[in-house]
């Protein structure tokens, strides 16, 4: 009962960081500059980037391990697609690296956690 328990407080504490995540995201973006590559980079930053946690909070309610492998697959891919953008936005000097810094640091934790736990699943899928 208690892994449970901890199970259930781990979730919690990846919903309230992803949806902190996307909080940051979205004041990032509201920061970028006014230009037409900065605004096109910033839409793909915050479609990705909220869409982590709205994904995840799917993989919560997942019904069955073959449900939670799909939906984490695609939460998987949305933080991929995340810090792909954010190395974009520094790649291209919109945004200077030591600003985004943690900010990537923080999309690149929690993915590997989810494909890592994508991984699992799917394995147990094939057992």
């Amino acid at each position: 009962m208690s892994s449970h328990v901890g199970a259930l407080a781990a979730a919690d504490a990846l919903r309230k960081r992803t949806k902190d995540f996307a909080i940051r995201i979205i004041k990032l973006t509201q920061a970028l500059p006014r230009n037409d590559t900065a605004k096109i980079l910033g839409r793909q930053v915050l479609r990705s980037g909220t869409s982590v946690g709205a994904n995840y909070r799917a993989v919560c309610r997942a019904r069955s391990r073959a449900e939670f492998v799909s939906r984490m697959a695609v939460v998987v891919e949305e933080a991929d697609e995340t810090v792909y953008w954010l190395e974009s936005l520094v790649d291209t000097a919109i945004v200077p690296l030591k600003r985004l810094g943690s900010l990537m640091k923080e999309a690149n934790e929690p993915l590997a956690l989810f494909a890592a736990s994508h991984r699992t699943a799917k394995l147990g899928l094939r057992n």
